[in-house]
């Protein structure tokens, strides 16, 4: 009999039964497989390396092949031929030395040594390395090319990847490999090339070009792209919205554009309408110009004037033709709007915001079939003071203040993909970002500087015979 007041020792419960836990079965790989294996990858390698690697594989057999039958002096000999003639081929060709010789070994060196030495830790610290079922797939390197100031390395993507989760990294790898940027281009379906300068080719400022003797209003030459290569601006035919901070080089692509129009204001097949608020951009030039306003009555006038003289075009085109050719009698009318937010957000008086507001659309969305385009630059990119930017196919972003202004200019995803236009040094003025119409990928540009002195002497020589009234209609 239990005595009363013992501890009560409360039943044990049975332990709920666990779920069951699949793992996969270790089975040792036998000796003869892994070995195999082995061997298997290294006459792999052996075959694919004529292919992959030519001209090295061709210099050792030469070398072993004069060796061989000339013993010593016979290889010292070769090598001193071709020393002699690399030495006569840098110094009779140089250009052609580089292209085919420094850079192709450059690429080797950065191949091997740069981006194959740390590419499986940058992908996989940045995240970009995939795992399925206890492994890990890397992106696959293709190629490196070397040109004068960049390395393209092209890629191989993983299978249910895509560029945009490059393009979501490129800060990452763009330090993880030392490089000032990383811009991702691509090619097709799997296939990429990632961008990484080694050096600012744009550093140094452009002097104000050459008036050119036959201008192209579709291809403009108003400065420099990042790859040396020249920078055209098309302006017949579209509409060019410029964006930047004050200081950032606004000035120096409008007047790049109209400097290299002036043989075409000169003959009358081109005429630029010039908008200042400020009255001190444009002011410089203004009998360059057939038509000029600085306030906002003037400027309201000018625009409206440009609306009617464009529908009165398209009205005697209809029917007849789909494009216009820059004629005397049917000029290419440009519309410089230096801080078109004065007219658009700014002005005090409500009604002539709303009239330049109507006036500006009217001309961006009817008036590049008809022979006139819009060149606006502004500061502030934001909606609430240019809601128009949509109705600009191309488009410049200078140095701006905040990174979402990048994508308010260029479009959603320029600036993952490069356009760090918000992190432009103060003293590049001119540097940018241009997005055409015809194409995505955000290019790097720097626009000429057209200073007061060249300003001076364009209006002197092209100013008098060009300018039809000094002040607006």
């Amino acid at each position: 009999m239990a005595k009363i007041g013992a501890a009560h020792t409360p039943p044990t419960l049975p332990t709920p039964a666990q779920g069951v836990r699949w793992t996969t079965p270790i089975v040792e790989t036998p000796g003869i497989v892994v070995l195999g294996s082995w061997i298997w990858r290294l006459t792999r390698f052996l075959v694919c390396l004529p292919f992959r690697f030519p001209v090295m594989v061709a210099c050792f057999a030469v070398s072993f092949a004069a060796w061989w039958w000339l013993d010593w002096p016979g290889l010292a000999g070769l090598w001193g031929a071709a020393a002699v003639s690399s030495l006569a081929w840098w110094r009779t060709w140089p250009d052609s030395y580089r292209t085919w010789v420094t850079l192709r070994m450059l690429a080797w060196w950065r191949h091997v040594f740069v981006y194959r030495r740390h590419w499986q830790p940058v992908l996989v610290i940045s995240g970009l390395a995939e795992s399925y079922q206890e492994r890990r797939y890397l992106p696959r390197i293709r190629r490196v090319v070397c040109s004068e100031w960049a390395d393209r390395v092209r890629v191989s993507l993983v299978a249910g990847t895509s560029p945009a989760d490059f393009e979501t990294r490129v800060a990452e790898l763009a330090h993880g490999f030392g490089a000032p940027s990383c811009r991702v281009i691509v090619n097709g379906p799997r296939d990429i090339t990632l961008e990484f300068p080694r050096l600012d080719t744009l550093a140094d400022p452009l002097e104000a070009l050459p008036v050119p003797d036959v201008p192209e209003l579709d291809a403009l030459h108003v400065g420099q792209r990042e790859d040396g290569s020249p920078w055209r601006l098309r302006l017949h035919g579209t509409h060019v919205l410029v964006a930047g901070v004050t200081g950032s080089g606004k000035g120096s692509v409008i007047w790049s554009a109209i400097r290299a129009m002036l043989l075409t204001i000169a003959d009358g097949t081109a005429q630029v309408w010039a908008i200042d608020p400020k009255r001190m951009e444009l002011a410089y030039g203004r009998d360059l110009f057939a038509h000029y306003a600085d306030d906002g009555e003037s400027a309201v006038a000018v625009l409206e004037l440009a609306v009617s003289q464009m529908q009165d075009r398209a009205r005697r085109y209809a029917g007849k033709r789909r494009s216009h050719t820059p004629t005397t009698e049917d000029p290419f009318v440009l519309v410089v709007l230096d801080e078109v937010a004065f007219l658009t957000a700014y002005h005090p008086d409500r009604d002539i915001r709303k009239r330049s507001e109507n006036a500006i659309a009217t001309l961006t969305s009817q008036g590049r079939s008809v022979g006139f385009a819009v060149l606006a630059a502004l500061q502030d990119p934001r909606k609430e003071v240019m809601n128009l930017r949509n109705l600009f196919p191309d488009k410049v972003a200078l140095r701006l203040d905040e990174a979402s202004q990048v994508d308010m200019i260029l479009g959603e995803g320029a600036r993952d993909r490069g356009a760090n236009a918000h992190l432009i040094d103060p003293t590049l003025p001119g540097v940018g970002f241009v997005r055409m119409e015809t194409s995505p990928a955000p290019v790097r540009v720097r626009a000429a500087y057209v200073s007061d002195t060249d300003i001076t002497a364009m209006t002197d020589v092209y100013g008098a015979d060009s300018s039809s009234d000094g002040e607006a209609a």
